[in-house]
């Protein structure tokens, strides 16, 4: 068999995952090493990705990056090595204890050098929230892990590495009056004033700001399982920008209720890592996330609809993707769709199944 028979990924030729393998084809290894390819699959159309960044007046623009620049190397370039599922070690520094594992690092397979690390997020368009809208309002659900919030951190952190006493005067005074972070009712009189600690950081490196959140989209027939005719594109956050959009929703919940949702709660997260670190020099994120639950499953860090996502994502190609259904065959190579094995779900099966109520 050669190399063009076997089952493989557009541009991923060396990575920790053997692709002539069915292992590597399940849900969780798909959903983020397709999308790495989608977006080498991208730049070789002459495309680039969304990037969605944020201004001086702490709102959300568009931008563009290319995958080159999202990977750290020339994606044409023999050189790059995928890790998945891999730990950044630029980062373990900033931490104590266990370091997380990010869904993609970059390398350099000439000298070895860590070049990106990168959350996957592959969403649906639409989501449960906007599918019975138009097109132009369609949207996608985002759903983040408490790993991604402390790979947030630590790429705020990095830059006050050698400055701590620049961090402490960012964050201010006040915050060594709080004696326990885990009662829920000593911090929520804090939430505004922790929320704009974190603005004040984030300006302060605004021009530093770098991708984080890669979430590529695939488009349907509105609920229906059928691919829409452009379906695939390639959204990239960077690391403020990802930060704001919790942010904002942070704000909006604790004027309405007097509780700390998981918004709430990832936003006292965040700032107690980078308040930790601007003590100590170094992150926690264990003791932080474990004890600083406040009522709330840390299962997940938060969830946005897509409601909400589409006032940040909308532009005319998360109407319009601008790869093509009849594309993915030049995406996923080698028969390798045949190695797949989707989840079977009990209601899909029924909703693609009328013949049974006939």
């Amino acid at each position: 068999m050669t190399d063009s028979q076997k089952p493989g990924l557009f541009g991923i030729n060396y990575s920790n995952r053997d692709f002539t393998q069915k292992e590597v084809w399940g849900k969780n290894q798909f959903n983020s090493s397709f999308p790495a390819a989608l977006a080498v699959f991208l730049e070789c159309q002459g495309f680039e990705n969304v990037y969605l960044k944020l201004d001086r007046n702490l709102e959300t623009y568009h931008s563009s990056v290319s995958t080159t620049v999202l990977y750290g190397l020339d994606v044409a370039s023999e050189n790059i090595f995928y890790a998945f599922e891999s730990q950044y070690s630029p980062f373990q520094q900033l931490v104590t204890g266990d370091f997380p594992r990010i869904d993609l690092v970059t390398l350099s397979r000439i000298d070895k050098s860590c070049l990106k690390g990168i959350e996957i997020k592959l969403t649906a368009l639409p989501d449960h929230t906007t599918c019975n809208l138009g097109d132009e309002k369609f949207g996608s659900e985002l759903v983040i892990r408490p790993d991604t919030i402390v790979y947030l951190a630590c790429s705020i952190a990095k830059h006050f590495q050698d400055s701590l006493e620049n961090l402490v005067a960012l964050i201010g005074d006040g915050f060594d009056a709080i004696e326990d972070w885990k009662e829920g009712v000593n911090i929520l009189s804090s939430v505004s004033k922790i929320s704009a600690a974190i603005d004040r950081i984030m300006l302060s490196i605004l021009d530093e700001q770098e991708p984080l959140v890669m979430q590529p989209v695939w488009k349907t027939e509105g609920k229906s399982p059928k691919l829409a005719e452009n379906c695939l594109d390639v959204f990239v956050w960077s690391n403020l920008a990802f930060a704001q959009l919790f942010l904002n929703v942070a704000r909006r919940e604790i004027t309405i209720q007097k509780k700390i949702s998981r918004q709430v709660r990832t936003v006292v997260w965040l700032f107690k890592m980078l308040y930790d670190f601007s003590l100590n020099g170094q992150i926690n994120h264990s003791v932080v996330i474990d004890g600083l639950s406040y009522d709330n499953d840390n299962d997940k860090a938060f969830a946005v609809s897509g409601r909400l996502t589409h006032k940040y994502m909308k532009s005319d190609i998360l109407t319009r993707p601008r790869i093509t259904k009849t594309q993915i065959k030049e995406i996923i190579l080698g028969g390798g769709q045949n190695l797949l094995s989707p989840e079977r779900r009990f209601d899909a099966i029924i909703f693609n199944s009328p013949d049974l109520f006939e």
